[in-house]
């Protein structure tokens, strides 16, 4: 099994934070991978403006660094930071690391006139030409993210090792949000995509479990011919893609996703107020689906946080917190480590039926059932 952890603080924090907590869980998964992604990013060493995307990845070769660079260039991308982490590459497993990247960009002028649609499109496009290049080159570049206000690192090992290799602890990287998985893809081969938290358009997820419904759900996804919806190294990675279908092209709202995954009996929806609606949204998605067991915890780009899990309930987590500072995991004991001294009263493990929801303002989280109707988009 997977652990997870996340954590959401309206004070940046240090992600060495969250590899802690991954620490005190460390009996409940093997340790051979860590993934980070992190929101309302601040570095220590730069004034970082929100708007300006951050490329993620790692540079395997020398020469797959100049050819990002001449790619970046040639596509009007003037680079305006270059993050150095303090690596100790001799104590990763893998050796074929040149360069971590996180590297903030200014945007082409020519971008200026673009939509916050269109943007967003082509921030995708341009991870995906990356990621594309590097596979026609032997794999020699890997890229995770290309998006503002977020950095994504992956890597294999154990997470508290990964993180001393790269410095974490150094705390020069902060940031609001923090998710973190701690295992990489061993049910297959390993590979760095398929590593947790998967990201796409701002939208991210990990998960603890298994979707043994992932070949319909992924061949249905592929066949809307969305860009994006690629890749699927990992049976997890569908579960972004469905929040990210639900939001960007349902254009519903968060509290749909659990309706689409993991949709309620028709006896029940015979009795909910919006059962017609509902059975209707069963009824066209109901290829994307999910087979647990699953426990799925998110971000948006608002810095919104979401815990869902399936009816089988399997694979439990508790959110618990204070105003301000709310810390997701698999184990209580990942939560002691994140906030330590928080009102224990709070904390909460989610039924079958919930959606935990920390709004940005953290000031308390939401339970939302899917027994109780939530506000539809007008019909334009």
């Amino acid at each position: 099994m997977c652990r997870l952890a996340l954590k959401t603080a309206q004070e940046a924090f240090s992600p060495y934070d969250i590899l802690l907590a991954m620490e005190a869980m460390r009996e409940g998964y093997d340790g051979s991978g860590l993934g980070l992604l992190l929101r309302g990013v601040r570095f220590t060493d730069y004034s970082y403006k929100e708007k300006d995307p951050i490329l993620c990845g790692i540079a395997h070769t020398e020469t797959a660094l100049h050819r990002l660079d001449a790619f970046m260039r040639d596509a009007g991308f003037e680079l305006k930071y270059d993050h150095e982490f303090t690596t100790d590459l001799a104590v990763l497993e893998a050796k074929d690391r040149h360069k971590f990247l996180a590297r903030v960009y200014r945007l082409p002028d020519s971008w200026g006139a673009y939509t916050p649609d269109r943007r967003e499109l082509e921030f995708m496009r341009m991870r995906l030409a990356l990621r594309q290049d590097g596979e026609e080159h032997g794999g020699d570049l890997t890229v995770f993210s290309f998006w503002p206000d977020v950095v994504m690192i992956k890597e294999v090992g154990w997470p508290l090792e990964v993180g001393n290799a790269l410095g974490l602890q150094e705390n020069r990287i902060l940031a609001r949000v923090v998710m973190a998985q701690g295992r990489q893809n061993t049910n297959w081969g390993i590979n760095l995509y398929a590593c947790h938290p998967f990201f796409i358009q701002g939208v991210a997820t990990m998960t603890n479990g298994e979707n043994t419904a992932f070949v319909p759900i992924r061949d249905w996804l592929m066949g809307t011919h969305f860009p994006g919806y690629i890749g699927y190294q990992s049976d997890s990675e569908v579960f972004t893609h469905i929040l990210h279908y639900t939001l960007k092209q349902l254009k519903l709202p968060l509290e749909a996703y659990k309706h689409v995954i993991t949709p309620l009996k028709t006896e029940e929806l015979d009795r909910h107020p919006q059962g017609p609606f509902l059975k209707g949204l069963r009824d066209a998605c109901r290829r994307l689906i999910i087979d647990g067991p699953n426990c799925v915890m998110g971000s948006l780009p608002d810095e919104t946080c979401l815990l869902v899990m399936d009816h089988k309930k399997l694979r439990p987590a508790t959110i618990g917190g204070r105003p301000g500072e709310w810390a997701m995991a698999s184990e209580i004991c990942g939560i002691d480590a994140m906030i330590p001294d928080r009102e224990r009263s709070l904390d909460f493990q989610p039924m079958r039926e919930h959606t935990v929801i920390v709004p940005p303002d953290r000031k308390e989280y939401q339970i939302w059932s899917q027994f109780n109707p939530f506000p539809l988009p007008q019909a334009a």
